[in-house]
C-alpha cells in the first residue's frame, strides 16, 4: 500500500534557511497583476523552484493581505519581493545589474518556450503581463527577448499562474 509523507518526513526547511540558501538567478516580475489569487499563487511557485525574488509593479497587489496569503500560504514571508510602481524604472534597474529581461507574451518576435536556451551563465527576469492586456508596451520596450508557451487547444492563453508555473519549472529545472 502507498502511503503519503508525513510533513516531518518531507525534509522541509524553516524559512530563515530557505533564505540563505542559494536561489536560482531568475526574478519573477509581475506587470499589473489584478488576482491576488494569482499573485500568491505565483509567490507560492517561487518558493517551490527557489526563485531569487518577486518583482511586483503597476496596479499588483502587495503582501500583506488575506487574499495572497491564502494562495501563498506563507510564501511572502520566505521568497525576497518588493513593490516598484513604474515597471520601466524597475526593469532599467534589473537590466543595469545584468539581467536578461524576457517576456512571456505571444508576440510577433516570440520564440517557444521549448526553444529558449537557457544558460547557466545568465541572470534572468521573466515578466508576466496583466490577465487582460498581458505584458505592458513599455515593458515590452524593455526586453531582450519574448517566450511563449506552445498551446494546441481552442484558447490562446493560460492563467497568470499556471503560465508562472509553467516558466519557473522550465528555468528550474535548466538553472538547478
Amino acid at each position: 500500500m502507498v502511503e503519503k509523507l508525513k510533513l516531518e518526513e518531507l525534509g522541509r526547511v524553516d524559512i530563515e534557511t530557505f533564505k540563505q540558501s542559494e536561489k536560482i538567478p531568475v526574478i519573477v516580475l509581475l506587470d499589473s497583476i489584478r488576482s491576488m489569487n494569482n499573485v500568491g499563487a505565483v509567490f507560492r511557485t517561487a518558493d517551490a523552484f527557489i526563485i531569487e525574488k518577486v518583482v511586483l509593479c503597476g496596479i499588483t497587489p502587495q503582501p500583506p493581505h488575506r487574499e495572497i496569503h491564502k494562495a501563498a500560504l506563507g510564501a511572502t514571508e520566505s521568497v525576497d519581493w518588493y513593490y516598484e510602481k513604474d515597471v520601466t524604472d524597475a526593469l532599467q534597474k534589473l537590466k543595469s545589474e545584468g539581467y536578461k529581461i524576457l517576456a512571456i507574451e505571444q508576440t510577433t518576435g516570440s520564440i517557444a518556450l521549448n526553444e529558449q536556451i537557457i544558460s547557466k551563465e545568465e541572470k534572468y527576469v521573466v515578466i508576466m503581463g496583466n490577465e487582460v492586456d498581458g505584458v505592458s508596451d513599455e515593458a515590452l520596450a524593455l526586453c531582450d527577448g519574448f517566450i511563449e508557451i506552445p498551446q494546441l487547444g481552442t484558447k490562446h492563453s493560460l492563467n497568470v499562474s499556471v503560465c508562472a508555473g509553467i516558466i519557473m519549472w522550465e528555468f528550474f529545472k535548466n538553472l538547478k
